[in-house]
């Protein structure tokens, strides 16, 4: 935790908060090891960044004078389409994306997804938002990216991906093209990144009629939570 994120509901005056969960007294107390007076990085969720005051310790609660004079980090200006991966790899691959600065995120269906990563409790809002707010707090940001879950993706490719690309330009990791992937870009993309195995024919033909230029990533095969961070570190 490099910043303690809080939200309205920690308010409990106009300059003060009180941090009461038990995963965040546990960090705070445990691993930044504070005592009165000390000053902790802070961050108003979907807001502003700055310092707070330790004014008040104890087992039960922490309260912070706190003021937010500070912007967060520049998001990424990426528009992430992602094949839901694996549950395992998927909290992971959430916290990843959250603190590189990834702020749209469509988590789709396809043909190598097995049916049964739908239904596993990582899904819930309440996990996604969990496992968003570790990889904000790793990466001191404070906006809470968007996911949406996409169940089906031919109506999903056809109906509604073209607005979400608007005028962003549309990438597809794609094994089997000879075209690189570009590198140190300065520009706003939609990037698709298939299943493990990546996407069946069918669907990048579907993706590249939608404005998809397939994008070669090298002779290796990587996982999706290794092709993540590489892709994103690539490009920018």
């Amino acid at each position: 935790m490099n910043i303690v994120l809080f939200s309205q509901a920690d308010f409990i005056s106009d300059n003060r908060v009180a941090i009461r969960d038990a995963r965040r007294l546990e960090h705070i107390t445990h691993i930044h090891q504070i005592k009165l007076g000390d000053t902790l990085k802070v961050g108003l969720i979907n807001d502003h960044m700055g310092t707070g005051e330790v004014v008040l310790f104890n087992q039960v609660e922490i309260q912070l004078e706190i003021s937010l004079t500070q912007t967060p980090p520049k998001p990424l200006p990426v528009t992430l389409v992602l094949a839901l991966p694996r549950p395992k790899m998927l909290k992971r691959t959430l916290q990843t994306l959250a603190t590189l600065g990834v702020k749209k995120i469509y988590l789709i269906n396809s043909y190598r997804v097995e049916k049964s990563y739908w239904q596993t409790p990582l899904l819930t809002e309440e996990a996604i938002r969990e496992h968003l707010l570790l990889g904000l707090e790793q990466g001191c940001d404070t906006y809470m990216p968007e996911v949406h879950l996409i169940k089906r993706f031919k109506p999903f490719v056809e109906d509604d991906l073209p607005s979400i690309v608007g005028k962003s330009r549309a990438l597809v990791a794609h094994p089997y093209t000879e075209l690189p992937c570009p590198v140190q870009i300065d520009y706003a993309i939609t990037l698709a990144i298939g299943p493990e195995g990546g996407f069946i024919p069918y669907e990048i033909d579907l993706l590249q009629k939608c404005g998809f230029t397939a994008v070669n990533l090298g002779e290796r095969i990587m996982r999706v939570e290794t092709v993540v961070p590489y892709l994103l570190g690539r490009l920018y």
